[in-house]
């Protein structure tokens, strides 16, 4: 997990796409990191695995996403 966690530090204020050990392919700026997640801010939806699923409870805004580094596989600037 450290290694992830450094890979997030070094890319902070960076858009990435993040693929998760359930399949899952996020795409966002990360925003922030400690010890246990990494925050996305995400463009008005969060695109996962080709599909981009949006949220009518908040709308079109600049969302944050909260993943667990326990669960990122790879993560690649974009």
């Amino acid at each position: 997990m450290d290694e992830i966690y450094h890979l997030c530090m070094r890319h902070m204020n960076r858009r990435v796409r993040v693929h998760t050990c359930f399949g899952e392919i996020h795409e966002g700026v990360i925003v922030n990191v400690d010890g246990n997640n990494v925050y996305l801010r995400t463009s008005g939806g969060v695109r996962t695995s080709g599909k981009v699923q949006t949220s009518a409870w908040f709308g079109p805004s600049n969302d944050i996403l909260t993943l667990s580094l326990f669960t990122l596989l790879a993560i690649a600037l974009i």
